[in-house]
């Protein structure tokens, strides 16, 4: 038990709802409800949870991926007993995309599309379906002519949409559809303009463990490299400025503020600074995101690793 004595909470566990209490209250009804009539109430609480973020979008996008994510059946029923429903449409939407994202393609690229676009149309202020939309376009490798005029669409709802600038940003990964130089003009362009604690906030620290990893698969000169990445003037000026800023209460407050900490936590573990990490973990209150821990394995259990190593 001397593993946990420090925490005041519940020992470590994986949360994809991160500090969302209403939504994990969701998420577990979802793992105990069965039957037509009980799932009928649940969707009544997903309607709910979702109109309770009002327009809130970086919340609502947040609560709409997870529980596509937790009940990908759940949402397709749904959205085919309501066809007209803003909700509905949107957590289907982006169950065919979460699931592309694991398989590389969309089962109906047509349908998926309609799907996104019938959701904005319900909903003409809510971002959450374009940023489906350009999930899906992403997933098909489509140009950046097809791109831009989605991004447009985000941009005029919710400027610093968390969930397009990452998407965007895997997009453009030299493994995929982009180059380490695209993905560098994009980081400076959007960092440039970007105030402080926007929920994209993570992206030059992601950008860091990205890269780092890159260097660490690499041989020869790229793996020595490896070995002092997070040493060298750039990457340790990024860690000293997120470090003495991100723990603070009350400095970060979008919704996947909790996966920050855990990634800020995991960079600084890999740049050998166990004592800033220590109150990273400490801020994360034992609530672990995948990301990036699946670097390594299974998440939980490389987060209580590391977390073992500086405690």
């Amino acid at each position: 038990m001397g593993l946990f004595r420090r925490r005041t909470g519940n020992t470590p566990r994986l949360a994809p709802e991160l500090d969302d209490a209403a939504l994990g209250r969701v998420l577990r009804g979802l793992t105990t409800t069965s039957g037509t009539g009980p799932q009928d109430i649940l969707v009544a609480r997903i309607e709910q949870l979702l109109r309770d973020t009002g327009d809130d979008w970086d919340r609502r996008g947040h609560r709409v991926t997870v529980l596509a994510g937790a009940a990908p059946a759940l949402a397709r029923r749904w959205s085919r007993k309501h066809p007209h429903s803003a909700d509905a449409l949107a957590l289907h939407a982006w169950a065919d995309v979460l699931a592309a994202r694991l398989t590389g393609r969309l089962d109906d690229p047509a349908a998926t599309l309609d799907l996104c676009r019938r959701a904005a149309d319900a909903a003409p202020a809510d971002p959450t379906p374009w940023v489906a939309l350009l999930a899906a376009l992403c997933v098909e490798g489509r140009p950046s002519g097809a791109l831009t005029p989605v991004w447009r669409e985000i941009a005029a709802r919710d400027p610093w949409n968390r969930e397009a600038c990452l998407t965007v940003f895997d997009h453009l990964s030299p493994d995929r559809h982009g180059s380490l130089a695209a993905r560098r003009e994009f980081l400076d362009d959007l960092t440039t303009v970007m105030p402080e604690r926007m929920p994209p906030v993570c992206l030059p620290l992601a950008a860091a463990v990205d890269q780092y990893h890159r260097e660490l698969s690499g041989h020869g000169l790229g793996a020595l490299v490896a070995a002092r990445f997070w040493e060298q003037p750039h990457t340790a000026h990024l860690l000293d400025r997120v470090a003495a800023r991100w723990p603070q209460p009350g400095h970060l407050l979008h919704a996947a503020r909790i996966a920050d900490l855990n990634l800020l936590a995991y960079a600084l573990m890999k740049a050998g600074r166990t004592d800033q990490a220590r109150q990273v973990f400490d801020a994360t209150d034992g609530l672990v995101s995948a990301w990036p821990w699946q670097y390594e394995g299974d998440p939980l259990d490389r987060y209580v690793h590391h977390w073992r190593r500086c405690a």
